[in-house]
């Protein structure tokens, strides 16, 4: 993109062969296509990871997400059938700067390319990725679509598209801030990972009930190498359903959207505290869990996401480097122990338990009189640094601390607080 003498964006040329990326702000890239052919729509951030772009496509905290790789080499490992997240590719669409033209590992099991035109998920390749994520920085994660193939032709008469219309398409798209995705990326039925590892084959050491926003697969395996029976429930799973699976912990994973539209959960939530059940959440878990203690959420900028984030532990003063992946974050007080919000203090005093280096956003909750806590980031590390993964072994001691015959006592919530 560049300005010409009047000082108005020059729009590039571009032919039918092309694939053409607009920008909601007007911005025109245009590249080579990638993937599949075709027109696709969303948000549009990137993810600063120079590798785990497997992860990364089958998370599915990006739905409805066009992904930018800032790492200009995307591809050279291909795909395998270990690495996905989850069953599928959730992104709306992917760009990068320079895909490998060749697979070279061990475990690969096709390309890359191909692995996003099987999807459906139309990509566009060969443009200045850097100049896009510094204008993405500075601007703010907008609304985009790419345009390829037949998408870019005009169906009546078979010419090129105006950039125009196919601004149109890109205003149309729905804003990321008050769309409710939990339930569209949450399993449909309840299924159980048991203990593996040193604890495979054995009776489990705590059962988790963990409710399904857009779970990633290593997070129930992370529960599972500690000895516990996972339950993995969809998100229109009620408190009494909960209730009857007997846990020893609940947990609330991470998922794409606002949690500002997420009543339904924030209500469930309050159940789960109220009954004293041990609680941790990961990312759209501890924005709910801000919620559901009284705090605001609000969306970033740009974002967090990407494998190389630093955080600090308040709790220990460790640095950790840190997997995130996250548009919104919790508005809670930074460096004191307050009284939760919600029902004048009903669940006791809270503190941000960690906190990103580069912004300040809050990165984590603690609860002091009952037992929940939450993390931004994504302790499961896949693809990520492994860090973090201290904090499994912390709720597997907060589910030993409070056993289920003790869990009335051990909520510690007085009405009036």
């Amino acid at each position: 993109m560049s300005q010409n003498e009047s000082g108005t964006i020059a729009i590039p040329m571009y032919d039918k062969d092309d694939a053409v990326l607009v920008l909601e702000d007007g911005q025109v890239y245009v590249g080579e296509p990638y993937g599949a052919l075709g027109k696709t729509t969303g948000e549009i951030v990137f993810a600063t990871g120079m590798t785990g772009y497997q992860e990364t496509l089958t998370d599915p905290s990006y739905d409805r997400q066009i992904v930018v790789q800032t790492f200009p080499h995307i591809g050279d490992t291909g795909v395998n059938s270990e690495d996905p997240e989850s069953s599928r590719i959730w992104v709306a669409g992917y760009v990068v700067r320079d895909p490998s033209p060749n697979v070279s590992n061990w475990r690969a099991e096709g390309s890359l390319d191909d692995d996003l035109k099987k999807n459906g998920i139309v990509s566009l390749s060969h443009i200045d990725t850097r100049k896009l994520v510094r204008h993405l920085r500075s601007a703010g994660v907008m609304r985009a679509g790419i345009f390829s193939g037949d998408a870019l032709l005009n169906p009546e008469n078979g010419k090129l598209r105006d950039i125009d219309s196919m601004l149109q398409d890109v205003k149309n798209t729905p804003q990321m801030q008050g769309l409710s995705l939990y339930d569209e990326v949450s399993t449909k039925e309840m299924y159980t990972i048991e203990p593996c590892g040193e604890y495979e084959g054995k009776e489990p050491l705590y059962t988790v009930a963990a409710v399904d926003l857009g779970i990633k697969g290593m997070t129930p395996h992370r529960m599972a190498e500690r000895g516990c029976r996972v339950h993995v429930v969809p998100s229109t799973t009620t408190f009494e359903q909960i209730e009857a699976l007997n846990p020893d912990g609940v947990f609330f994973s991470n998922g794409p959207g606002d949690p500002e539209q997420a009543g339904p959960e924030i209500e469930l939530l309050r159940k789960v505290l109220d009954a004293g059940y041990p609680f941790f959440g990961i990312c759209f878990g501890n924005q709910l869990l801000g919620r559901s203690l009284g705090f605001g959420t609000y969306k970033l900028k740009f974002g967090h996401r990407g494998i190389n984030q630093p955080v600090k532990d308040v709790t220990t003063g460790k640095v950790e480097v840190t997997a995130h992946n996250h548009g919104f974050a919790v508005d809670a007080p930074i460096g004191k122990t307050v009284d939760a919000p919600f029902e004048n203090g009903k669940y006791g005093k809270v503190f941000v338990s960690h906190i990103d280096l580069n912004d300040d956003v809050v990165e984590g909750l603690q609860c002091v009189d009952i037992p929940a806590f939450s993390v931004q980031y994504h302790p499961e590390a896949a693809a990520g640094p492994h860090d973090a993964a201290y904090l499994f072994d912390r709720f597997c001691e907060l589910m030993k601390n409070n056993p289920r015959d003790a869990r009335a006592n051990n909520a510690n919530i007085k009405e009036g607080k």
